[in-house]
């Protein structure tokens, strides 16, 4: 069985920022290992399955607290806490994910994460229309 191309959505947030998530477990494999850059945002909602998503970073810019909210208000917009209140998103710049040998899809081990508490949203973000191509925005 061949496998499926990976399927990740796009978002633009205010400021122009570019969001990524994946759409099943491989997808969240796949951006989290090989489409994130070192220096990209990665995040994901605490203690319940969803997306891992991924805050493009800019060259010469860091994201005001403001952006990482709302790109941590897509991850729980895509994670079974979508209808939740307040919830808990976990944050770290994509250096710090690494998938550890033998592990399930979907699962990476995190270290030097924030978290942070908002509410599932994606009212402030475009949708791009088309599913990422790997490797286009890199």
């Amino acid at each position: 069985m061949k496998p499926s191309k990976p399927r990740l959505l796009q978002y633009e947030l205010p400021g122009g920022w570019t969001v990524l998530a994946g759409a099943t477990d491989a997808d969240n494999d796949y951006l989290s290992t090989e489409v994130a850059a070192p220096n990209d945002w990665w995040f994901h909602a605490d203690s319940v399955p969803g997306s891992h998503v991924i805050l493009r970073a800019k060259a010469d810019t860091d994201p005001s607290r403001e952006t990482l909210r709302q790109a941590a208000a897509v991850a729980l917009y895509h994670s079974k806490a979508r209808n939740a209140g307040l919830a808990p998103v976990h944050c770290t710049q994509a250096r710090n994910v690494k998938k550890p040998r033998g592990v399930n899809t979907g699962t990476v081990q995190v270290s030097h994460r924030t978290v942070i508490k908002v509410r599932p949203d994606i009212s402030f973000a475009v949708r791009i229309s088309g599913a990422q191509k790997p490797g286009a925005d890199k």
